[in-house]
């Protein structure tokens, strides 16, 4: 199908944002309906080390997960629960292997269903195992990629999902020295251009199959700025350019929903908000239920807005409370509990709001993913309408001008090292051209110089 630009909000103000509901609910797997008044919680679980090496073996694993989450649903009456199944490259690089463990997952959710009468739904997501230097476009591992969508897809995966990585070579050197001109041209622009390629194939893969075509997370870049920033005493990289970044990634992230993709959205698109601001459309987060997998600064204020609630990933192993995949979705199915009674009961904005406040003030990232200036990058994204590159930019000025607004009001405090950087970043952007043809053109020239990686061809530039 042909891209639908989003040029206004769906969402007529902010306080229409609230966790587990969207104006556009969807319907999948069995029974369930995904923004449509409840929050579902989502586990994530990594297949066991050495299991890997064989397609029986990941079959082994995958089935061990599935049975242990449900066994555990069962145990605690989940109302509903989704399982996604994250490849590892073993897993996508093989189209029977990606067929075998779906299959075995999706067995052990029908038999929750049937047994119990649990909303059960599965989410496949693809690894983007593409590589910029051999060919992001009709590469070997592009193809193989298109055909683990297809096995999945055709043997019960219930949505389809990836973590892109167009634009990626460019954006790692742009984030390790501090250059927003490379962030913004590879996420902003790369990563849309390349979100595109893909997300018009995967949306036709899931129509053909009937299966939802879920959405895109911005992992391989603005989660890498998020990472390296790290915590409040380090100093890697700029907290304000983690969050640049992250507005950025709002802009691309919304080009699946825009290439057909209804959501729910990958959990680790901390830009979600910002999508769901604009669109409307359920939404995959996560936040302090995720800490096995890594750190944030807002744990709580992921919360808010979503629509899914997940673990991020986890091994399989055993802990002191059973299985991996049990221990971690017992704590995601109590705080999905808390946020659906907060809704039956009529308080679900007051809970919204305490999320946010928990966390909003901690960092200059949760400053501008708090919904109600989410919202406000979402108003900036879709005054630029169709042109990719202005409204990466618009989404970034507006995150550095929340940010200032917070300073001004003596809500968050920068040290000398962040605010000499948000500075910076604020000129570089303001003196960039408005003519996107200059601006790629430049890019071209600085970045295929100094990023050896980098192929512009491979996104038709």
């Amino acid at each position: 199908m042909s891209r639908k630009y989003f040029t206004k909000m769906e969402n007529e103000s902010a306080d229409e944002m609230v966790f587990g509901q969207t104006k556009h609910p969807v319907k999948m797997g069995l029974d369930q309906v995904m923004g449509g008044g409840e929050v579902v919680p989502n586990i994530k679980v990594a297949p066991a080390e050495g299991s890997e090496t064989s397609i029986d073996g990941l079959v082994a694993t995958c089935k061990n997960i599935a049975f242990a989450a449900c066994d555990r649903a069962a145990a605690i009456g989940l109302p509903a629960i989704q399982i996604e199944q994250e490849h590892v490259q073993q897993q996508s690089i093989s189209k029977e292997a990606s067929a075998k463990t779906t299959a075995v997952q999706w067995e052990q959710l029908e038999q929750l269903h049937d047994k119990y009468g649990t909303k059960v739904s599965l989410m496949s997501t693809v690894a983007d195992m593409r590589e910029e230097e051999n060919g992001l476009r009709g590469s070997d591992l592009d193809v193989a990629m298109d055909e683990s969508f297809e096995a999945c897809a055709e043997n019960g995966a219930s949505m389809l999902c990836v973590e892109t990585i167009g634009g990626k070579v460019v954006s790692d050197y742009g984030i390790s020295r501090g250059d927003a001109r490379a962030i913004l041209y590879g996420i902003g622009v790369l990563g849309s251009i390349d979100m595109e390629y893909m997300w018009t194939k995967i949306v036709d893969i899931a129509k053909k199959n009937n299966v939802t075509p879920g959405g895109d997370t911005d992992c391989a870049q603005a989660n890498t700025a998020m990472f390296l920033a790290g915590g409040l005493t380090s100093k890697n990289v700029s907290h304000t350019i983690a969050a640049v970044a992250r507005a950025i990634a709002g802009a691309r992230s919304l080009v699946a929903i825009e290439c057909g993709a209804t959501g729910p959205t990958k959990d680790c698109g901390y830009e979600n908000p910002i999508v769901k601001s604009i669109a409307s459309v359920p939404i995959c987060a996560e936040g302090k239920n995720a800490t096995c997998a890594h750190s944030d600064l807002m744990g709580n204020l992921a919360a808010a807005v979503c629509d899914v609630w997940s673990n991020e990933s986890v091994y399989n192993r055993e802990e002191m409370g059973g299985p991996t995949p049990g221990v971690w979705l017992q704590s995601l199915g109590y705080e999905c509990a808390l946020m659906n009674t907060a809704t039956q009961i009529g308080t679900a904005k007051e809970l919204r709001d305490t999320y946010v406040l928990a966390d909003k003030y901690r960092d200059p990232q949760g400053v501008i993913l708090a919904y109600d200036n989410a919202y406000k990058i979402g108003e900036a994204i879709t005054a630029e309408g169709e042109n990719i590159y202005l409204r990466a930019r618009a989404a970034a000025i507006e995150a550095m001008n929340l940010i200032n607004e917070a300073v001004d009001q003596k809500r968050i405090l920068l040290t000398r090292f962040e605010r000499d950087t948000l500075d910076s970043t604020m000129k570089t952007y303001e003196q960039l051209p408005d003519d996107t043809d200059k601006f790629v053109k430049t890019c071209i020239k600085r970045y295929g110089r100094k990023v050896k990686e980098h192929d512009p061809s491979q996104y038709e530039l």
